[in-house]
Order: structure tokens, then C-alpha cells, then sequence
């Protein structure tokens, strides 16, 4: 790790081209499931039922749609049983309230920025998804017969953290507002916090596990398991294989193929 990866700085700053625009997807997102969807369905109902009392007769309903948690949210059952794959990705842009998508997207801001400026856009996008699916398969493993929909970035937001303790771990932040630590030991305790919460308190309305699945894989992500990274290596090494070693320690050396 660089040295000046570790020194203390001040948080957040500008936004970068990613972060900027996953905020934008996010309150796109929640604009839609808060003041779209909901009276576009109930619009729907209304002119099915006006039509049905204008025949006098019954009319079944020519639709079948559910709430966007339900459809775009995880629903481990459905991901089973129905193949709804997508929602491994997507529920990842709902949130449930405007508290809960207001600390998700000023942690993004805040962590997020600094992680893509030392990145660049590309792998900062790569891993944010990486961490986001990753926590949502684990939901969908650890829950498979489980009908609550699952939404929200916080797994992604999670990922984001350990990166940055691992990068920044001197830099203080608040703990709740209020008491000054540095990053490295605000990770720490919150990642015990989900851990005892997943055990403990397996039921309540916060998704512990899909903060752990963040966490896990962005430790695997960056212990190696970097998709553009791999890929990165990958091609090198075939590059290699055409590569021209010249030997200039010797007198007699003549250019060789490897």
C-alpha cells in the first residue's frame, strides 16, 4: 500500500463521473418507486374497474403487477423458484425511505469519491457492482425460502467501506456524528456490529446479511479477484508469448523469441 494512501485527509470532495452518476440512477430509481409506480398501478386498477362496471359484467384483470420491491427488490423465493436473476442487480436502486436512500448515497459521496479518483472510473464501477451483486447473492443463499424483498445499496456502501479503510485507514470520521476514530476501526465496528446483528437479530427489517456479503466480497475482490484485473493479467500474459528478449550481457547475443 502507497504511503500517501494512508495519511489523513478530508473526505468526500468533488464528485466523480461514477459516483456522480449512480446517484443519479438511485434517484431516478426512488423517485419511480415512490411517486410513479405506486399511482400508475392504482391508475390501471381504475380504469379496469370503471371499464367493468361500464359492461356489467366481470372482466378479468388484464395485468398482473405487484409492487417494484417486489418485482426489481430481492426476493430470495422468486429468484429460485421464478428465475428472477435481474434482481440480483436491481434491487440494488431501491430504497426503503428517504433516510435510508439519504445515508446510502452520502456515504457514497463520501467514501466513494476518493476510492474512483485513486482507481479510476472503471474499476471503481466494477467493484461497486461486484460488492452490490456479491451481497445479493449472498442473500439469496443464506434466505432461499425468504418472500421479504430485499432493497438498497448498502451492500455496495459496505464494500466501499472496506476499501477505504484499506487505503485510508488513518482518516477519522465521526462515529455517529459525534466521536472522531479513524476509518480502519470504524469498519471494524461495524462490521462486527452486522455480524452479531445477523446472528442475533435475524428477523428485524435491516439486511445484515447482504452487509456481510459486501463485505466478503470485496475482500475477495481485492485479494485477487478483481474481474479487470484478471482480465488485465490475462492478456498480458498472451502478449508475453510474442515478446522479443534481447540479451545484452552477452557478446555473442542474438535476439531471441520467448
Amino acid at each position: 500500500m502507497a504511503n500517501g494512501y494512508s495519511r489523513s485527509g478530508s473526505l468526500g470532495g468533488a464528485l466523480t463521473e461514477g459516483v456522480k452518476y449512480l446517484l443519479i440512477w438511485n434517484v431516478i430509481f426512488f423517485l419511480l418507486q415512490r411517486f410513479i409506480w405506486g399511482h400508475g398501478i392504482a391508475a390501471l386498477h381504475a380504469i379496469h374497474e370503471i371499464t367493468v362496471r361500464l359492461q356489467g359484467t366481470l372482466v378479468p384483470v388484464p395485468f398482473e403487477v405487484g409492487s417494484l420491491e417486489t418485482l426489481l427488490g430481492i426476493v430470495p423465493a422468486l429468484v429460485w423458484q421464478k428465475g428472477f436473476l435481474w434482481q440480483i442487480v436491481t434491487y440494488m436502486f431501491l430504497h426503503g425511505g428517504f433516510f435510508h436512500i439519504l445515508l446510502n448515497m452520502f456515504a457514497l459521496w463520501m467514501f466513494g469519491s476518493d476510492l474512483e479518483r485513486v482507481w479510476g472510473t472503471r474499476r471503481f464501477l466494477i467493484y461497486y457492482f461486484f460488492t452490490g451483486i456479491g451481497a445479493g447473492i449472498t442473500t439469496v443463499l443464506v434466505t432461499p425460502h425468504g418472500y421479504v424483498p430485499t432493497i438498497g445499496a448498502s451492500g455496495a456502501i459496505y464494500g466501499i467501506l472496506l476499501a477505504y479503510a484499506l487505503l485510508f485507514p488513518e482518516r477519522r470520521v465521526l462515529l455517529y456524528f459525534f466521536i472522531p476514530i479513524p476509518v480502519r476501526v470504524f469498519v471494524l465496528i461495524f462490521g462486527v456490529i452486522e455480524l452479531l446483528s445477523a446472528i442475533t437479530l435475524p428477523g428485524d427489517s435491516i439486511a445484515h446479511v447482504a452487509h456481510l456479503g459486501g463485505l466478503v466480497f470485496g475482500w475477495l475482490f481485492l485479494r485477487g479477484l478483481d474481474p479487470g484485473g484478471f482480465w488485465q493479467r490475462w492478456t498480458w500474459r498472451r502478449r508475453r508469448k510474442h515478446l522479443r528478449v534481447v540479451d545484452f550481457t552477452r557478446d555473442d547475443s542474438q535476439d531471441r523469441w520467448r
